[in-house]
């Protein structure tokens, strides 16, 4: 078990989408669950590249890579997650606010809280506020995640917030992009703010008081 799980993260950070297809074939058939696999090879790997991404010590293009082998692995994994009923470990809303239609980032969150064990329901680019408010009162999430890449659209943010606020004062938010500090978070009522990907599920779990 170890051994195979040590090659599935192995094969995650190396980014090779064939290798991990088999691999968690191999794994789903020697009777390994989708927790298992998710909990034991690929979550470790991610957040290990995730850690090394905020540091400096990796890059852009090795995210974008580990997200498309990621998404590889849980496509596999996909009808045994439905027979065998494996609930995610909390529900995320995520999107760009309106006027931003910048993705690469708000896509590298959703690919580390989906590897973290979130449901993540992506609103995709410029969303705007009722549709955040729409999505939430029908999912009811247990996090909602903001991005923006311009300053000209961060406002927005703080425009959801209040929009959501009104239908549910305890609702929980993460806040991201280029322009977006401490400090702005802070300002607009988020609940937490994450530099980067990296960073983004400890930020998160912390927020809905999950580890």
């Amino acid at each position: 078990m170890n051994e195979r799980m040590t090659s599935l993260g192995e094969t995650l950070l190396a980014g090779d989408v064939e290798a991990i297809k088999r691999l968690t074939e191999e794994a789903l058939s020697a009777g390994t669950t989708p927790q298992a696999i998710l909990e034991k090879g690929l979550r470790p790997a991610m957040e290990s590249l995730g850690e090394r991404f905020s540091r400096g010590e990796a890059f852009l293009p090795e995210l974008l890579v580990a997200a498309e082998t990621m998404k590889a692995s849980m496509e596999v994994m996909q009808p045994a997650i439905v027979r065998g009923g494996v609930a995610p470990k909390a529900t995320m809303l995520l999107g760009t606010v309106e006027g931003d239609i910048h993705d690469i980032g708000k896509n590298l969150v959703k690919m580390m809280f989906e590897g973290a064990g979130f449901k993540v329901i992506d609103l995709d680019i410029n969303v705007k506020a009722a549709r955040f408010l729409e999505a939430y009162h029908k999912e009811r999430p247990d996090l909602v995640g903001l991005s923006s890449l311009l300053t000209t659209t961060i406002g927005e943010m703080e425009k959801v917030i209040q929009t959501i606020r009104e239908f549910d004062p305890e609702a929980k938010f993460i806040v991201g992009g280029a322009p977006v500090t401490q400090a702005f978070a802070d300002r607009i009522g988020a609940n937490g703010y994450a530099p980067d990907a990296g960073k983004a599920v400890k930020v998160g779990n912390r927020i809905i008081g999950r580890s």
